[in-house]
């Protein structure tokens, strides 16, 4: 019963979409409206506004982490042990995915992938970071970054972690994760995907 409060209480957490929020601080158009539609940091930077989309990411990258941290420094007083963890782990990434307060139409999830990343272990997390960066600098291409990110992710778990439930939480993520970015692969093969930095007004 605990451990399923942790995970409603973690998918709670992530179904807060910062996309939205930022948008509202900053008053831009709903990001769901415009770009690629998606809540995420990517389509807010569309907008124009560099410091609603460093909100955005580092919102949601952050409950990511809060999620993960709160459950390794609590779960324990509870009884409970590394599934915990990995049961917020996964929780917190499909609220933001499927959040509860945007009628289960959320993110693509990578900025909050991260932050649960750098919860479970920071190298990770940072492996992943770094792996998103590179690709990123190379094509200049964020969906295609996160997918390679998405693909070496449960490898860089494996290899740092070994076969454990975080290790599940993360390849469930990466495979989720993958699946959103559907319309991204087929954009990729056509030659259609947007760059980094592409400004689109809000509204079109």
């Amino acid at each position: 019963m605990t451990l399923l409060l942790f995970a409603v209480l973690a998918y709670l957490l992530g179904s807060i979409s910062f996309a939205v929020v930022s948008s509202w601080i900053f008053k831009l158009p709903d990001p769901r409206t415009y770009g690629s539609k998606n809540p995420g940091a990517t389509n807010v930077l569309r907008s124009g506004k560099k410091a609603a989309a460093v909100l955005t990411l580092l919102g949601d990258a952050g409950k990511g982490w809060l999620v993960v941290f709160l459950a390794q420094t609590y779960a324990p007083q509870w009884g409970l042990g590394d599934e915990a963890a990995a049961m917020a782990a996964l929780a917190v990434f499909l609220g933001h995915v499927f959040p509860v307060f945007l009628r289960f139409q959320g993110g693509k999830g990578v900025a909050t992938a991260v932050g649960v990343l750098l919860g479970l272990n920071v190298w990770l997390g940072l492996l992943a970071m770094a792996t998103w960066l590179a690709v990123a600098f190379v094509w200049r291409i964020s969906s295609l970054s996160a997918l390679i990110a998405a693909v070496l992710a449960p490898l860089y778990g494996i290899a740092l972690l070994g076969f454990e439930a975080s290790t599940l939480a993360v390849s469930a993520m990466s495979l989720l994760l993958i699946w959103r970015h559907q319309s991204n692969i087929v954009n990729l093969l056509a030659g259609k995907e947007g760059r980094i930095g592409e400004k689109k007004e809000p509204g079109v």
